[in-house]
């Protein structure tokens, strides 16, 4: 009962409960749409790259103005940010269901609701991360982002299940209806939130050069620095499950939507495990962080050389688990070595890296399954990742020599983390 009442100790408190099953339902909605945009357009174009652009159009506006949304994070009111951004995404998902619904669709309508998704998501994102310690305060801002971690992930393992037998019935324009739906239940939510129960801190006065302050506070702090680097490596690379999953499904095992929503729905379930378990840690580790993308890269690896589709399945499964541990401690480490007037910025730094990458990496792993093989694109993610844990982890070591230097060691000492 003790590691219960701590693993979820979160929902204890009332607004934050009102966040997580508002988000629950909405982010099922949002599994549905993202396997059927990937079936949507194989079924428009036939053509894996096709996908890697559209993933990468999602996300290109978080990529140039990442730190602008970051900083409108800092300066106003988080909840009704989040009202007015989860609106325009909910438009977005209703625009694209009633083009497909009307089976008047285009390649280029489906650009335009992702273009339109990805601005909104620019603000969206550093202001839902950032708010997490106004909801929960300090003390639980780890347990709540693992929780968070959790309820996407139970949501990836149901979404992605409806979506596959939604789509052989009907279509994929349903699965866009219903998630433009699901925004309602997240508004509500906010809504119905009480103010006097936040604590907020004191908002950024405008001032200039603060998109630059930020991009400062993160380089010289070390621990800031070292996780984004990482973040950046894996988020490019490895992290494109919405570009190589749809071409592993239907060109190397010759399967349909529905086998792919088996494997969203596996990769959520591995998610859901490994994040329960990190809400069960007081505190973020860097080694666990570091740890968890190591793993990722071998597993990557190992669905690169899969034999047959059961043992992808098995692996995707880890894999989930792998990529939640890894994403939850660089979340919760960042969160709590940030000053609380930088953090909206500092959150938009990791969603820059983490969702701003994809339109660098999601095209690149999308080509090399077209040219080469969908093996290959999880052969590249799973070096990338490996790759990234070996440059974090040299980082580490060198930063603790450092640390434990004399005084009048010849190596400067680097500033403390904030």
């Amino acid at each position: 009962m003790r590691i219960l009442r701590q693993t979820f100790s979160s929902l204890a408190v009332r607004n934050y409960r009102l966040m997580f099953f508002g988000m629950l339902v909405s982010s099922a909605g949002t599994w549905m749409q993202s396997v059927a945009l990937g079936w949507l357009v194989l079924d428009l174009t036939g053509s894996g790259t096709a996908v890697g652009l559209i993933t990468a159009a999602q996300f290109l506006p978080m990529l140039f103005l990442g730190a602008w949304g970051g900083l409108i994070a800092d300066r106003f009111d988080k909840r009704r940010i989040l009202v007015m951004t989860q609106t325009a995404m909910g438009l977005s998902a209703g625009f694209l269901a009633t083009v497909v619904l009307l089976d008047v669709v285009a390649l280029w309508m489906v650009f335009a609701s992702a273009l339109a998704l990805g601005f909104a998501t620019v603000i969206d994102n550093p202001a839902r991360q950032s708010f997490i310690p106004e909801l929960v305060g300090t003390d639980r801002v780890t347990n709540a982002i693992a929780l968070n971690s959790a309820m996407f992930n139970a949501s990836r393992m149901v979404g992605p299940a409806i979506a596959g037998v939604l789509i052989l019935r009907w279509g994929t324009g349903i699965c866009f209806a219903i998630n433009a739906v699901s925004y309602i239940a997240v508004i509500t939510g906010v809504v119905m939130m009480r103010t006097s129960e936040l604590e907020r801190g004191k908002p950024v006065a405008r001032a200039r050069g603060q998109v630059r302050a930020g991009f400062r506070y993160v380089w010289s702090t070390p621990d800031l620095r070292s996780t984004i680097l990482l973040v950046a490596v894996v988020g490019t690379f490895t992290l494109n499950f919405q570009v190589i999953l749809p071409v592993l499904a239907r060109f190397t095992f010759d399967r349909g939507p529905g086998t792919l929503g088996v494997l969203y729905s596996v990769m959520g379930a591995g998610s859901l495990v490994g994040a329960l378990v990190a809400a069960g840690r007081n505190r973020p580790s860097r080694n666990v962080m570091i740890g968890g993308a190591f793993v990722l890269g071998l597993l990557m690896l190992g669905v690169a050389a899969a034999p047959n589709l059961a043992v992808a399945t098995v692996l995707l499964a880890l894999t989930g688990a792998a990529t939640i541990t890894f994403l939850s401690t660089a979340n919760a480490l960042l969160q709590l070595s940030s000053d609380q007037q930088m953090r909206g910025r500092v959150m938009a730094l990791y969603a820059i890296v983490f969702l701003g990458s994809t339109p660098i990496g999601g095209p690149i792993i999308g080509w090399i399954g077209e040219q080469w093989s969908p093996r290959a694109s999880f052969a590249v993610a799973g070096l990338a990742a490996l790759g990234g844990a070996a440059m974090a982890s040299t980082i580490s070591v060198r930063a603790g020599r450092r640390s434990t230097a004399p005084v009048d060691d010849a190596v400067p000492r680097e500033p403390a983390a904030a």
